[in-house]
């Protein structure tokens, strides 16, 4: 063997088996996608578009994918508003329903 196929066959074996979370855990990251988030997504991307970040040819996927998430982000709101007035619970616990049914929606867990 050379010096080189040692190395790669050590660095094979050494390797995480899996992805590497943010606190360090191997295995699954988890994908923790709040409404929150989606907010902030919805934010970036509106900058973006205003900074010209886009070219015209990709203004049709990023305006639709913009409009379908601020569609989601309404009936969201709706239900957290629901939620709410039905539960007469705190705001905190609407938000974490919430949450829990984004998760669920985008293939997170719950």
């Amino acid at each position: 063997m050379t010096e080189q196929t040692k190395t790669d066959a050590a660095k094979q074996t050494t390797a995480p088996a899996g992805p590497v979370g943010p606190d360090g855990s191997k295995g699954q990251i988890a994908g923790d996608l709040t409404v929150q988030d989606l907010g902030i997504i919805k934010s970036i991307i509106d900058a973006a578009c205003q900074r010209g970040a886009f070219k015209a040819n990709e203004m049709q996927a990023v305006g639709a994918t913009y409009n379908k998430l601020e569609s989601f982000l309404n009936v969201v709101q709706a239900q957290q508003k629901d939620l709410t007035k039905d539960s007469k619970g705190t705001p905190a616990t609407a938000t974490a329903k919430a949450d829990a049914n984004v998760n669920t929606q985008v293939g997170g867990k719950k």
